[in-house]
């Protein structure tokens, strides 16, 4: 972590200037002075003034990512050098922890680190793809090009996050709603009703009964056991999820539900395939670019395939060929790798793929919401109907007596 020093010095014409800069150590710090051509007199660091409740840093997210790749790319374009680049990047960008990041990356470039580098120590912001897309940009003088393909990739992939947190969403907050309105019934409501049959005396309906007693569990030891029940499952699930086999078992779990399984798969395919893609457009090795699709999957079961596959390709098979036995990707993706491969154009061939089961992805989310909202309907209809019904009963009944 680079330590901020505040410094004073001359130029080589005698004029003194002063200034602070972040810098690893004196010896950095002093280094970087001399590049510029200013002789340090005075060297401290920079003392934190006491707060007692300290600026909130701001999270960065995959759009400041994106925004960050893109100016940079139109940056480099233009000629800008790297160095400067990152300094107008790192002053004018509006997300002031994404600054200091940028500030860091140019102060490690600025001492002889490449960029790849650079970003590697920022490992929970810039991930394996990133660094590698960049260090092939590097290598090959093509760095322009590999970050615009970045930013148009990163974009893509939010795009696809959003797809699928849109498609799980919108049946739990009907859910939940659907919960919150019987729960209030169930404890506030019905209680008042069965007051009111309890004053008449009368024999009530079975179906009265069933809610008079459900409302009573609810309301007393019944709904804290169910409440604290749920709880202790979810933050139990959550602790097995963290664990390795935990995190298999649930993907695995996940990928054979009857809708949404169809729907994880197609994002997995989606991804898998643009990842790729991207990757071996921009010149990395295909054996890398396998093991960086598998690492930035998001799924255990997708990852081993992936692994699996890498390990069929070291041995001298082609991609398609083990990915045809795997039960997430269809064959007519791999009969469509099997083709690229054959012709030479697979980079561009994974691209098409990934365009195509975006749109896959996006009816599959529409098919899945369509599907969702008759039967939490009816499931609503079913509930309240019958607790409706329940109530109304022992009221119908006390008026056809009191009529005879």
């Amino acid at each position: 972590m680079a330590t901020t020093f505040v410094w004073a010095g001359k130029t080589a014409s005698g004029v003194i200037k002063t200034g602070e800069m972040p810098a690893g150590s004196k010896d950095e710090l002093i280094s970087l002075l001399k590049k510029q051509g200013i002789t340090p007199t005075s060297i401290s660091e920079k003392k934190a003034g006491i707060k007692l409740f300290g600026p909130k840093k701001k999270k960065i997210t995959e759009k400041d990512l994106v925004i960050f790749t893109r100016q940079f790319s139109t940056m480099f374009t233009a000629g800008i050098p790297i160095v400067q680049g990152l300094d107008i990047l790192a002053k004018q960008i509006e997300n002031r922890t994404m600054g200091e990041v940028i500030g860091q990356i140019k102060s490690d470039v600025e001492t002889g680190s490449n960029l790849a580098d650079a970003l590697k120590k920022h490992k929970n912001l810039f991930d394996d793809l990133y660094v590698n897309l960049v260090a092939a940009g590097e290598a090959g003088g093509v760095l322009d090009g590999v970050l615009l393909r970045l930013a148009g990739y990163i974009e893509k992939n939010v795009k696809l996050k959003k797809k699928v947190k849109g498609a799980m969403i919108y049946p739990i907050i009907v859910m939940s709603v659907a919960v919150l309105v019987i729960a209030i019934i169930m404890i506030f409501v019905i209680p008042v009703f069965a007051k009111i049959f309890g004053d008449v005396g009368a024999k009530l309906p079975a179906p009265t009964r069933s809610i008079i007693w459900m409302s009573h569990f609810l309301s007393g030891i019944g709904g804290v056991s169910l409440g604290g029940g749920l709880f202790a499952s979810i933050f139990l699930l959550k602790r097995w999820r963290k664990t390795v086999t935990g995190h298999k078992k649930t993907d695995e779990i996940m990928l054979k539900l009857p809708v949404f399984g169809d729907l994880l798969k197609k994002v997995a395919v989606a991804r898998f395939t643009r990842t790729l893609g991207t990757l071996l457009n921009s010149g990395v090795p295909i054996l890398d670019g396998l093991e960086i699709c598998a690492k930035s999957s998001g799924n255990k079961v997708v990852e081993e395939i992936v692994m699996g596959v890498k390990g069929e390709v070291a041995s001298g098979k082609t991609v398609s060929e083990p990915l045809s036995k795997s039960p997430v990707f269809p064959p007519m993706v791999c009969q469509m790798i099997s083709v690229g491969e054959a012709t030479g154009s697979l980079d561009q061939m994974l691209v098409k793929i990934a365009d195509f089961y975006d749109d896959e992805v996006d009816n599959a989310v529409t098919n899945l919401t369509t599907m969702l909202e008759p039967m939490l309907m009816v499931f609503l209809g079913i509930t309240i109907g019958y607790i409706v019904v329940a109530l109304y009963l022992p009221i119908f009944k006390m008026g056809e007596a009191i009529g005879q």
